[in-house]
């Protein structure tokens, strides 16, 4: 047994990075899941008209070394404990590099749209928007292709047919957290799990390691950009010896295969065994669960994605603006912090003085996906206060969390109580309350809930090098509260909830005239 795996797990740890939207977030993770030490840097999102949403991938990797020796001299944890790397962060986007892994052109995050027309000549028609071949990829992979581009597949094409100058210098087309762990590594890889939102892999078997050939054919990306596949939560490999030199890592630092925030949150928040639930409220909302078996209900568009181990599959779906819609107010309408504004928000009264906020800012995708709907306040009078508007968003975002809640317990199979809470969002008491009395579970938030997806990769790692069983991961992170539904606020919220839902029905047909 080598010395470091004599030492107790609260002196093993993981270097993490966690990529979101907003810029990477770097931290020292123990093998027991307690987090050290922790930084965050901001990347700026560029959006252009022509549905242009791109990032500096260079950037990131700035970003994230910056952040790395930085930890690694204050960070209070013996550099030498340090045994492995973990990334995850968004997914969906997509970065094409050199073959030393150097980015050719911008990183086309999951917003960027451009690749419409091109997906649309294969994967649109008359069933639900999609074409009857769609089928077949639902068949396979649990999703297919959307015709409005904002995927993997539509970047590569686009970046195959509108830039021929990038697309002669890519040598592959790799995720974020991909492009990252090739940074670490100097080896192109991918996972079932990385590779999720591109659609080209056979997830009824993720212990093959093959991309599906028909699948790949029919979209016309060419296959050589293809990074080859290995096993989720493997180790890839050592990092390479100039960037421990450079960071301050030992030599001999290993590199886990990249994963999507979704595995890592999962993991993060201890809800690891089949049908254990959570959920979480930071940019965009989900909820999640370990299923067994991989399945699909495109009515509200509900699906699994590949987890950590090849029996288990975890539920994915998404709101596009929770976190975000607080952050649209906060910062255009009312300004102030979050402390302020949920400090505020508890003076309102269940249900808001009767006023409601329906958060689509960024449209719909789970449990309708309908990207021309739009958020509002409704129901206001001149009697309406400033912490009326600001706890109708908290309760929207509930609304919209219950709403996706029952499509997704019928998915399962039981319903989901207790619900782990994660993100930022779970920070509030009060929107933890609110969430409680919403959706009637017991709502259990993590300690540290912000910093789950950080945790899981840490934990992942551990699981990668042995050091624990996914059950034991699981077990290591705690609850700090537990909130219960108040039976006095149930009157009021299914009142408030039967009208938020009957509010898409009633006002879609407006969203779409306006957007003409």
């Amino acid at each position: 047994m080598s010395p470091s795996r004599e030492r107790p797990l609260a002196q093993r740890h993981t270097l993490t990075v966690d990529l979101g939207t907003g810029g990477p977030k770097v931290g020292l993770v123990s093998f027991d899941g307690q987090l050290r030490w922790s930084a965050h840097r901001v990347v700026p999102t560029v959006r252009r008209e022509g549905g242009v949403a791109v990032q500096d991938a260079a950037g990131w990797w700035e970003a994230v070394t910056e952040l790395a020796s930085e930890g690694l001299r204050v960070g209070g944890v013996d550099p030498g404990s340090v045994e492995a790397v973990a990334v995850t962060g968004q997914w969906g986007s997509t970065v094409p590099v050199d073959a030393d892994g150097i980015p050719v052109g911008e990183a086309r995050l999951f917003l960027d749209t451009r690749g419409a027309r091109h997906t649309q000549k294969f994967a649109a028609g008359p069933l639900f928007g999609y074409h009857p071949r769609a089928l077949m990829w639902l068949q396979r992979t649990a999703g297919a292709p959307s015709p409005q581009g904002g995927d993997p597949i539509g970047h590569m094409l686009a970046i195959q047919h509108d830039e021929p100058e990038v697309a002669a210098r890519a040598r592959w087309f790799l995720e974020p957290v991909d492009y990252l762990t090739m940074r670490f590594t100097g080896r192109a890889t991918a996972s079932h799990n990385s590779m999720t939102l591109a659609w080209l892999t056979d997830t009824r078997d993720p212990s093959r390691l093959d991309y599906d050939e028909r699948l790949v054919a029919w979209t016309g990306i060419e296959p050589r950009r293809l990074p080859p596949l290995v096993r989720t939560g493997s180790v890839v490999g050592p990092v390479l010896p100039e960037v421990c030199r450079a960071l301050g890592l030992p030599e001999g630092t290993v590199t886990v295969a990249g994963m999507t925030d979704l595995l890592a949150s999962t993991v993060g928040s201890g809800a690891v065994l089949p049908r254990q639930g959570h959920f979480a409220v930071s940019t965009t909302t989900w909820i999640s669960a370990p299923v067994p078996k991989k399945k699909t209900d495109i009515h509200h568009t509900i699906a699994t994605v590949p987890g950590l181990t090849p029996d288990l599959h975890l539920l994915a779906n998404n709101h596009e603006a929770a976190g975000a819609a607080f952050a649209w107010v906060r910062d255009e309408v009312f300004g102030g912090s979050f402390d302020e504004l949920t400090t505020a928000a508890a003076r309102s009264p269940i249900g808001s003085n009767g006023v409601l906020f329906t958060p689509w800012l960024a449209g719909l995708r789970s449990p309708v996906d309908d990207r021309s709907a739009r958020g509002g306040w409704h129901n206001l009078s001149l009697g309406t206060r400033r912490e009326d508007l600001v706890r109708s968003l908290l309760e929207g975002v509930a609304y919209n969390t219950r709403w996706l809640l029952d499509p997704v317990e019928r998915f399962v199979g039981q319903p989901l109580d207790p619900l782990r809470f994660i993100g930022g969002g779970a920070v509030s008491d009060l929107w933890c309350q609110i969430h409680a009395d919403v959706t009637g579970r017991r709502i259990e938030r993590v300690a540290d809930p912000m910093n789950a997806p950080l945790r899981g990769a840490g934990l992942v790692a551990a699981i990668a090098l042995d050091a624990l069983t996914l059950p034991e991961a699981g077990r290591c992170v705690q609850v700090d509260r537990v909130f219960r539904p108040d039976p006095a606020a149930q009157p009021t919220y299914a009142v408030g909830y039967r009208e938020f839902t009957a509010m898409y029905r009633r006002q879609k047909g407006l969203w779409r005239a306006l957007s003409r």
